[in-house]
C-alpha cells in the first residue's frame, strides 16, 4: 500500500519529468530561432519562459516540502534520490528509475543552455568586433608615431575622412 509520501514523491517526479521534457523543446526552439536569425521570435519566447520559470519554482516548493515531510518521518532525506531509496522495494525501483531519468534529464537541460549560452556569447563578440571596425574605420590603432587622426575615426562614422 503506497504512503502519501510515496505517492506526492510519484506526482512530483512525474512533474519534473515533463516540465524538463518542455523546457529542452523550449530550449531546441530557441537554438534553432538563434541558427535563423529571428530575433523577434527570441523576444515572443519570454511568455512561454515565465510561465516555465512559475513552474519550476512550484516544483522546487514541492521538493523542499517533500524532503522535509521524508526527514519527519526520520528518513534520509538529503536529496530526492535518498528519499526514494528509502522506500519499499516496489515504489523504491520505479521512482528510483524516475530519478535516473530526471538526473539524465537535467543533463541534456545543463548542455543544451551551455550551448545556447555559448552561441548569443559568440554573437554578441562578433557584433562588438563589427562595431570595432566601424568606429575604427578598420584601421588598428598605431603603436608609434604623432598625430595620426586620419586613422582614429571611422570612415563610415566620420563624414571628414
Amino acid at each position: 500500500m503506497e504512503t502519501a509520501l510515496e505517492t506526492e514523491l510519484a506526482g512530483l517526479l512525474q512533474e519534473l519529468l515533463d516540465l524538463q521534457k518542455e523546457t529542452l523543446q523550449m530550449l531546441e526552439q530557441k537554438q534553432q530561432l538563434l541558427r535563423q536569425g529571428e530575433v523577434e521570435a527570441l523576444g515572443a519566447t519570454s511568455d512561454q519562459e515565465e510561465e516555465l520559470l512559475r513552474r519550476w519554482e512550484g516544483c522546487l516548493r514541492r521538493r523542499e516540502e517533500l524532503l522535509a515531510q521524508g526527514s519527519a518521518q526520520r528518513l534520509p532525506a538529503q536529496n530526492l534520490e535518498r528519499l526514494a531509496a528509502a522506500l519499499p522495494r516496489p515504489q523504491r525501483e520505479k521512482l528510483g528509475k524516475q530519478v535516473k531519468l530526471a538526473k539524465s534529464q537535467a543533463r541534456l537541460l545543463q548542455h543544451q543552455a551551455l550551448t545556447n549560452w555559448v552561441v548569443v556569447h559568440r554573437c554578441l563578440l562578433h557584433l562588438s568586433q563589427l562595431l570595432e571596425i566601424l568606429a575604427t574605420g578598420g584601421q588598428p590603432e598605431p603603436t608609434y608615431g604623432k598625430d595620426h587622426s586620419s586613422l582614429n575615426c571611422g570612415a563610415l562614422v566620420d563624414q571628414e575622412v
